[in-house]
């Protein structure tokens, strides 16, 4: 497979400037319970980054509904194996926007991981049903649970979760990492945990 025809059917990537490597976003407005927490005061979705800024743009929504769509497409896990090994990078991101639709998608982001494993690959979710499934994830993908709330302690039974703290709020202590990112420029810089599977919480700030 050709690099502009692996592009052509998953829709492209995307490449957040914080980050070390590439990402792969879905529209915010089509996640499956982030746009119920939407509706919810307090929640981690009620101010989603990814519902303003440069993502309403209407480029920036046509690609992710195009990517969305593609997922049904029989050559996209191909395609995405390609375009992620041709990149050369060591870390991968999923859903920089949008969230796992369904099993069928997460059965096909399994098989992606296990094609590039020489990355790492992170995905964030607040699709609680993929616990189920975590026992056949893949050694270089790491499933991190977001509590839904904001301030809300991290979730005992998830192996990796993520939490969202305002002001100066508790970041739930030496078994979590704050995020450096907000002061080091609002970038990672050689921080890597959020891939790392020995790293049970990150402690985002809210933003």
């Amino acid at each position: 497979m050709k690099s502009k025809d692996a592009l052509k059917l998953v829709g492209g990537l995307s490449k957040p400037s914080k980050m070390p490597g590439w990402a792969y976003g879905l529209p915010a407005a089509e996640c499956k319970t982030g746009s119920k927490l939407q509706k919810v005061k307090d929640s981690t979705c009620s101010n989603c980054y990814a519902l303003k800024g440069c993502y309403v743009f209407k480029v920036v929504q046509a690609a992710q509904y195009r990517r969305l769509e593609s997922i049904k497409n029989p050559g996209w896990v191909s395609a995405m194996v390609h375009l992620i090994n041709s990149k050369k990078s060591n870390y991968f991101r999923w859903h920089d926007s949008g969230d796992v639709q369904d099993l069928d998608h997460l059965n096909k982001i399994f098989e992606v991981c296990k094609l590039t494993p020489g990355v790492k690959h992170w995905m964030p979710t607040r699709e609680a049903w993929t616990k189920n499934h975590l026992d056949r994830a893949p050694e270089n993908l790491v499933i991190r649970f977001s509590m839904p709330m904001k301030n809300q302690a991290p979730a005992k039974n998830w192996p990796n979760v993520s939490t969202v703290i305002t002001g100066d709020k508790p970041w739930f202590g030496a078994t979590s990492k704050k995020c450096p990112a907000p002061s080091q420029d609002n970038s990672c810089g050689d921080c890597r945990d959020c891939w790392s599977k020995d790293m049970w919480n990150i402690s985002y700030h809210e933003h």
